[in-house]
């Protein structure tokens, strides 16, 4: 069996400053498997893979690889030795080629000119089971999938034994995360170990051998994966038992908050939409990546261009969507969630207290002067409420981990006590029990009058959470209908065919 491991962590520890953020932790990967790395949000998965990876040095613990002492001086020293990291936020060029991204920091020269490397390339591609995506393709033209993809070619054609993967799938739909689990049992195939982090513990069953569970910055639990129950895991990864994944707080439907009639997009998308939002509702939009959904509350929050369509907020007169601005919309109660936090959701570089009371600053603030007391203690309010991992509010967003910098965006939606919200996969990229605690928000929220359009691709939420459902097909939206008269099937027929049952 010694022959067949090939990374052995033993006592890993690391601090930063006073917060210990690994306390101990024990892996064993062996040739060949896909090993799930899984934990809470702010459970030591991140620090570990940085030190497997170079970019971090652990303050004690023993480190092997392939049956040596393993101690890499950064990143490229790590790729070298044959590990390499894709992050769940691409790392690419866009503006290069495939070849040329392939191969970025790895090239090779004669008399001081660039050797070309396509063969290597190809070789890689069709390795992944695309032989027909040409190297000179510019990889901004490419799908999120064929980019991920590129990144996996790179860790190919550096004859990587160890590939991390950090979140593949978040960005991918359906299919292209299927695609995705056919190119990784392509790696395993040719002896090539995969560490799959995820929060998806049904894609990490389906896809993984093994199993580590982290906990605190300590490993709490590993084994096979074959016949562990989710359940199982969940309860190892935060610590207790969780009873309920979809909680239901009783809410009433109330009066139409919100009247949308033929909103079309002036980019294509939405080609028509038209519904009607209801107080205390929620309201679950489904459909494939690309349909336009993100697009429609776009349009209707002033961020995207509308060509056409009428909207009416609270029974004031309707106004043409083509004059709703951002402004107008926080003025008129409505609110979004982006879907794109590290973009458009938060300001990275500014400290927490900032991103949460960035557009509610009338609420701290008395003739132009801003109390930076109150905003500390409202920010400090809300990171204990959203249960938000910090050292303390003045630490920078950049810092937090993903899930933590989505409880952040979240805890700046509710601190402008808007009437209807929009979240655009309000759970991408927060681990399981943050998952129950974001639905029994929502549906907190819904008890208290508030109006909440979620969109998700995640159909077992929407079914779980959600009032009534519509599903949106190539930018026509569907009819909405009460949550039980849809069925997993119905959902995705009408996505991918724009047929009802």
């Amino acid at each position: 069996m010694s022959d067949q491991i090939l990374l052995q962590l033993h006592n890993i520890t690391k601090s930063f400053g006073p917060v210990r953020a690994l306390r101990g932790v024990h892996l064993e990967v062996n040739r060949g498997e896909v090993h799930a790395l899984i934990g809470e949000n702010g459970a030591g998965k991140s620090t570990l893979m940085k030190i497997l990876s170079g970019a971090e040095k652990p303050d004690s613990g023993e480190l092997i690889y392939d049956g040596k002492s393993y101690h890499p001086a950064n990143p490229a020293d790590a790729r070298l030795s044959g590990i390499a990291m894709i992050y769940q936020e691409l790392t690419l060029a866009p503006h290069l080629t495939v070849e040329e991204n392939v191969t970025l920091g790895i090239e090779q020269s004669k008399f001081g000119f660039a050797k070309s490397r396509k063969k290597a390339v190809q070789e890689a591609l069709a390795i992944l089971g695309q032989p027909d995506l040409d190297p000179a393709t510019r990889v901004d033209r490419l799908s999120i999938a064929k980019q991920q993809l590129v990144e996996i070619a790179r860790a190919l054609v550096l004859e990587t034994r160890l590939v991390i993967m950090d979140e593949p799938t978040s960005s991918l739909t359906a299919a292209d995360t299927q695609a995705l689990f056919e190119v990784i049992r392509r790696l395993k195939a040719k002896g090539i170990a995969v560490i799959y982090i995820s929060h998806f513990l049904e894609e990490v069953q389906q896809i993984c051998d093994r199993y580590t569970v982290l906990r605190d910055g300590q490993t709490v639990g590993k084994g096979n994966m074959a016949g562990t129950p989710v359940l199982h895991l969940i309860e190892q990864m935060v610590g207790r038992s969780l009873e309920d994944m979809y909680p239901h707080i009783p809410h009433e439907i109330g009066k139409p908050v919100l009247e949308v009639q033929n909103l079309q997009g002036r980019n294509i998308l939405p080609k028509n939409a038209s519904f009607i939002l209801h107080r205390g509702e929620i309201l679950g939009i489904s459909g494939l990546v690309g349909a336009g959904r993100t697009e429609m509350i776009r349009c209707l929050f002033g961020l995207d261009h509308v060509k056409n369509g009428q909207v009416k907020i609270s029974g004031k007169p309707n106004l043409h969507a083509e004059y709703i601005s951002p402004g107008r919309a926080l003025e008129s109660g409505l609110d979004l969630l982006s879907e794109n936090r590290k973009e458009e959701g938060l300001a990275v570089n500014l400290p927490i207290f900032s991103n949460i009371t960035l557009s509610a600053l009338q609420h701290i603030s008395r003739k132009g002067w801003l109390n930076l007391a109150k905003e500390q203690q409202t920010a400090l309010e809300w990171c204990q409420k959203m249960n938000v991992k910090c050292r303390n509010p003045e630490q920078p967003v950049s810092a937090l981990s993903g899930g933590n910098q989505q409880k952040v965006s979240i805890a700046r939606l509710l601190n402008h006590n808007s009437d209807i919200l929009f979240m655009d996969e309000p759970t991408r990229g927060i681990d399981v029990g943050s998952k129950a605690e974001i639905y029994r928000l929502i549906q907190t929220l819904a008890s208290q009058g508030k109006a909440i359009v979620v969109i998700s691709s995640y159909l077992p939420e929407l079914i779980g959470i959600c009032d009534t459902l519509a599903v949106m097909h190539r930018g026509e939206l569907s009819g909405i209908k009460p949550i039980k008269q849809w069925t997993e099937h119905d959902i995705m027929l009408f996505a991918t065919s724009g047929v009802l049952a």
